[in-house]
């Protein structure tokens, strides 16, 4: 308990207090987490719950928690403080959360954490959770990576070591859901993080009803499986909402709105190009492919936004690019390199005014989809292969450099993406509380063999 640090003396007493036995633990540890939670976390606190906010410290700096969390308003009242390699994180936050867990429920409270969607702390939490018998409502669950069948596609041709695509049949082909293909252990090691947490859950709150589908088919208890919505969208939708009524541009914590510290965005017709993944940044093939096609396309005019976080520069550094990159930027003003914002509210006014997005991320599918926005996906599959399903978004695999750059042209303000239905729900934090009140109405979220085939009796 030493390592944990609180956020103010005797809260193991001040929780021990509290009225009701249930008391709601909203973890967050990375920046879609904080961006996804805390809705959640609000909205408990607005109905009137015992809720505790608890950070795992797995992204602890200024641009990828510190800011989130002053720009949101919330303070964690603990923070395990975990630091070290993936094998060291996972078993500190196993431990100490585990510990902290034990002493609460030592104090006669039953702990209901709500974890999400599949980061390490996800997996490492709810196992430290299930340890003390309290199971995990998890949000966002069952995200699987679907890969389309490439083989039955019949739309690229390998000719001459190069790749052949029509582009057109092969967003018709994407939007058929026959097409894609299950099996997939990237992204490395999301999808075996959102699957350990599955294992420990009481709640599972999908996302959309391919989500629930994987659920079902893998065993999980169809009444304790909710299609819910992403609570991205309700952080989306009130960062918009600050940004229309504070005019065009956001005002950042370093004092100057991002449409003044990088006026040409504000004009719109720009990509923005992440790049983090493991398996991309690992890879000099993956990665060269990419890095290769954005270089393209600033090279030829295009305005290019690069945001770049931990693994994107190692991997400038590991493939021999830092200096050429930095070049780049002298040489191009229609290219912005930047490390990742501090502040939720400038990424989606930025990105709100973009043609196309470029990524490997997760979440941006998502919140492309929520915006309108054009999305091209640098994997070979996606966790998210509704939003492609459903028209806005490409996959765009990373073995050749030309075929990804003549995807985000494709995709460049393509009217046909931007009117893909909007898949992610509304009010969904809402809805997310609404399923487990209604579960804790009739029981626990921890559930018993003999309540789950309804055995269960009193002793008389």
């Amino acid at each position: 308990m030493d390592q944990i640090s609180f956020a103010h003396a005797g809260f193991l007493e001040t929780v021990a207090g509290w009225p009701d036995a249930n008391v709601h633990l909203i973890l967050i540890a990375t920046k879609p987490d904080i961006i996804k939670q805390i809705p959640l976390y609000k909205e408990l606190q607005k109905r009137g719950h015992q809720v505790i906010l608890g950070h795992t410290g797995q992204h602890y700096d200024e641009n990828l928690s510190g800011g989130m969390l002053k720009e949101f308003g919330v303070q964690p009242d603990f923070n395990l403080n975990v630091r070290g390699s993936m094998h060291e994180v996972v078993s500190q936050i196993i431990g100490r959360l585990g510990g902290l867990l034990a002493e609460l429920k030592a104090r006669g409270k039953i702990v209901i954490p709500y974890v999400h969607g599949d980061t390490t702390t996800a997996m490492a939490a709810s196992n430290a959770a299930y340890c003390q018998g309290f199971s995990s409502v998890h949000v966002e669950a069952g995200i699987r990576t679907l890969t389309p069948d490439y083989e039955k596609s019949e739309k690229w041709t390998v000719k001459s070591e190069k790749y052949s695509w029509d582009i057109e049949a092969w967003r018709t082909f994407l939007m058929d859901r026959k097409n894609w293909k299950r099996g997939s252990q990237e992204p490395y090691p999301e999808q075996f993080n959102t699957r350990c947490s599955e294992a420990a859950t009481g709640i599972h709150l999908a996302p959309v009803e391919l989500d629930r589908e994987f659920l079902l088919a893998e065993g999980y208890s169809e009444d304790r499986i909710a299609v819910v919505g992403n609570s991205v969208v309700d952080a989306t939708e009130e960062a918009l909402k600050k940004m229309h009524q504070s005019g065009s541009t956001t005002r950042a914590s370093h004092g100057m709105g991002i449409f003044e510290k990088y006026p040409m965005l504000e004009q719109g017709n720009f990509v923005r190009f992440c790049i983090h993944r493991r398996e991309n940044c690992l890879s000099e093939t993956r990665f060269r492919s990419i890095y290769d096609a954005m270089k393209n396309l600033i090279e030829s005019g295009r305005t290019v936004l690069l945001i770049t976080m931990i693994q994107t520069n190692l991997a400038f550094e590991r493939f021999g690019l830092k200096s050429e990159v930095e070049a780049l930027v002298k040489k191009h003003p229609n290219f912005i390199l930047s490390d990742v914002w501090p502040e939720y509210g400038d990424v989606i006014a930025a990105m709100s005014k973009a043609s196309v997005c470029a990524t490997d991320s997760g979440s941006m599918q998502e919140e492309m989809n929520v915006l309108g926005i054009p999305c091209v996906t640098l994997r070979f599959g996606s966790d998210r292969s509704e939003s492609a399903i459903a028209g806005g978004n490409l996959i765009a695999p990373p073995v050749d450099a030309g075929i990804i750059q003549q995807m985000i042209e494709y995709a460049w303000d393509n009217p046909e993406m931007k009117k893909a239905p909007k898949i992610y729900g509304k009010n969904v934090s809402v809805a997310c509380i609404d399923v487990v009140e209604k579960i804790l109405q009739s029981g626990s979220i921890f559930r018993s063999d003999e309540e789950r085939l309804g055995f269960a009796r009193s002793v008389k």
